[in-house]
């Protein structure tokens, strides 16, 4: 009794160091106490609990920006194979026609920073349009437009927010991804937009 009381505490002291080397061989090595015969045990998940899953985490805190800051009609969530896909409407980040980021468009991606920051996955910026053409010195083209928008709001995320720049990859769709139809003015504005994919991993 007391040798395999010993046994025993000398299996407690060995797993308190998480050094799982040394703990294979001592079970080797006292197999013939226990009678196992040098049989090693699997504990790579003894005492270790599973990471949150990022997807659900992430949808959980952003259902909750959305609602503190009272985003419904401007950001939208969308779980498809791909991932979790953050919509955020273009008149929450630029001016008409314009590619720049507002001083309120900052407030909203330093929001959305600090959840993104927390998270494993990859993420790619995609800047869309509607289809009513454009053609101005800065931008030729809804091609141009939806490019720009992607890399200033990436740049904000890496350069401001520190997201990591191996994460982050951006971008241009024009009108050619469309989540509403473009008859309507409503569907025009839906359309126009920044989307942040989170990769699933």
């Amino acid at each position: 009794m007391i040798t395999l009381l010993l046994g025993l505490f000398i299996i407690l002291y060995a797993i308190s160091k998480i050094d799982v080397n040394k703990y294979q061989k001592m079970i080797s090595a006292m197999g013939d106490v226990f009678g196992n015969k040098g049989k090693v045990v699997d504990i790579k998940t003894t005492g270790s609990s599973p990471l949150p899953d990022p997807e659900g985490y992430l949808k959980t805190e952003l259902n909750r920006l959305i609602e503190k800051y009272h985003y419904n009609n401007s950001i939208r969530l969308e779980e498809n194979k791909r991932g979790v896909t953050i919509h955020i409407l273009d008149d929450v980040l630029f001016s008409s026609g314009n590619a720049d980021l507002t001083a309120s468009s900052k407030i909203v991606l330093h929001r959305l920073a600090t959840l993104l920051k927390e998270l494993p996955n990859d993420i790619r910026v995609e800047g869309h349009t509607d289809d009513v053409p454009i053609n101005t010195s800065s931008f030729p083209s809804n091609w141009h437009l939806s490019v720009a928008r992607a890399l200033n709001t990436a740049y904000d995320l890496i350069k401001t927010e520190g997201l990591n720049p191996e994460k982050v990859s951006i971008v241009g769709y024009s009108e050619y991804k469309p989540i509403a139809s473009n008859d309507t003015p409503e569907g025009r504005a839906l359309n126009r937009r920044v989307d942040l994919v989170i990769i699933k991993k």
